[in-house]
């Protein structure tokens, strides 16, 4: 019987090209096995995921898309796009379990590798007696608050948007803002809120738990998950650290988000730089800012005078790619170039 690893990406194609891209990193210290990748049903508009599947199903042989029947949200009360990706999520549970099943069949199954999101899955590998591991592309430090949730939790009847100025004592970060949680974790009688609390409270059952980041980036925070302080009432999972993945070209079943020429003039100004100088911003594929967001942001980065690398998607109504490329066209250091475009910028003010 042949060997197989099923993966499990939440919707967002952010998520989904992560998840392919572990997928392709496992292939080359493995490629005997076979890379099964279940798609749930997006509440998203899902025309670039469906082009970016194709590309790697026509490059990659070795990886097969599995995309789960469509499921309908019950609920009229979603205030967070989070909690509308956890409902079908939810909802995809058995066709989770029956897809597993139908893939036993013709494989044996090595590990059900899941979306941070997707942890209702869980319990479903854990039925089927195949090993269940999680991918975080978030980062050390989420994973050691993350984990650490369930005790902060415990500690407080409060809500952390209303523990203001008071800091959360988090193994392995620096003293943290409770107000400066995500969204989702600041009310604790919110829907999402519970989702990811119990999500919290069973990370600690999975085989392991992969991260996309390096040791000597997080060190701090790796070595305090690693130690057991962010669950101590629980077992910690071995961790290990992959990362950083980097999406493969177009040929090799890449996004297909930038041209060959732009990803050239942005790695050859990277090559030009001093070593450990530039600050890289990015704020996922669905992270939006408005003009004004954008612009306090753009301050700060040029009050810190810092050499930067800033992914940036346009605001609503608004394309930005000609202002940059024009900032850019002088030449000079990415602080010269940001106080052309904040100039170019004052007029949308």
């Amino acid at each position: 019987m042949e060997e197989a690893l099923v993966l499990y990406p939440s919707p967002p194609i952010g998520h989904l090209v992560s998840m392919v891209e572990l997928g392709k990193l496992i292939l080359t210290h493995r490629p005997s096995l076979s890379i099964h990748i279940l798609i749930a049903a997006s509440p998203y508009v899902a025309g670039k995921a469906d082009k970016y599947m194709a590309t790697v199903s026509a490059n990659v042989p070795s990886i097969d898309f599995h995309h789960l029947p469509i499921v309908t949200p019950v609920s009229t009360n979603i205030t967070h796009h989070e909690e509308l990706t956890l409902e079908v999520l939810h909802l995809s549970k058995p066709h989770v379990h029956e897809e597993l099943l139908n893939i036993s069949k013709r494989y044996k199954i090595h590990g059900l590798v899941m979306d941070f999101f997707c942890t209702s899955g869980l319990s479903v590998a854990t039925e089927l007696d195949i090993p269940g591991y999680f991918f975080l592309t978030s980062g050390a430090c989420f994973l050691a608050f993350f984990l650490h949730l369930p005790t902060l939790h415990q500690k407080t009847s409060k809500s952390f948007k209303d523990m203001k100025d008071h800091y959360l004592d988090i193994p392995g970060l620096p003293p943290l803002l409770a107000t400066d949680l995500p969204n989702p974790f600041l009310d604790r009688d919110n829907q999402a809120y519970q989702h990811f609390l119990d999500f919290a409270t069973q990370f600690p059952q999975a085989s392991g738990i992969m991260i996309n980041t390096f040791e000597l980036l997080e060190s701090r925070a790796v070595k305090a998950i690693s130690d057991g302080l962010c669950v101590p009432n629980n077992r910690t999972p071995p961790i290990s650290c992959i990362g950083p993945l980097i999406v493969a070209d177009d040929k090799r079943g890449g996004s297909g988000k930038s041209s060959p020429e732009d990803a050239h003039e942005c790695l050859s100004w990277l090559d030009s730089q001093p070593s450990q100088s530039v600050v890289f911003l990015c704020f996922g594929s669905l992270g939006l800012f408005t003009k004004e967001q954008l612009w306090e942001i753009a301050t700060g980065l040029e009050n810190s005078g810092q050499r930067f690398l800033w992914v940036v998607r346009n605001p609503p109504s608004h394309n930005l790619k000609n202002e940059a490329k024009a900032a850019l066209s002088e030449g000079g250091s990415s602080h010269v170039a940001l106080s052309k475009l904040l100039e170019s910028w004052k007029h949308y003010k």
